[in-house]
């Protein structure tokens, strides 16, 4: 019996781009992509979705108690934030010269830099 091989997901969304959130409490807010969890198909998303965890006191955070960061979040309830006319918008992937770029659906600009 053939076992099922694990294929790697591509996501339109990457580390660094700046996204909006559309769905859930934190909607509306923009952000940062901090880091992109491919596997989980996630993304943690800078100053959105934080939550408080206790931690022990350790050399990284000396007096303990509570602490708040940004937890991650599923890549379905954000949307890139175009540069060039600043709304949430889809994405689509074409070639420019020989490489794929990323490239807004409302305005048809190129989404990635250089």
């Amino acid at each position: 019996m053939a076992t099922a091989t694990k294929t790697r997901k591509k996501f339109r969304i990457r580390k660094g781009d700046t996204v909006e959130v559309i769905q859930g409490k934190e909607a509306g807010k923009r952000g940062k992509v901090l880091r992109v969890l491919a596997q989980e198909e996630r993304v943690v998303v800078e100053r959105v979705n934080f939550i408080k965890r206790h931690v022990r006191p350790s050399k990284k955070v000396p007096q303990g108690g509570v602490i708040e960061r940004e937890a991650s979040m599923h890549i379905s309830n954000v949307m890139l934030v175009c540069p060039s006319c600043n709304k949430a918008v889809r994405t689509g992937i074409r070639f420019e010269g020989d490489e794929k770029v990323r490239y807004c659906k409302k305005c048809n600009v190129s989404v990635d830099k250089g």
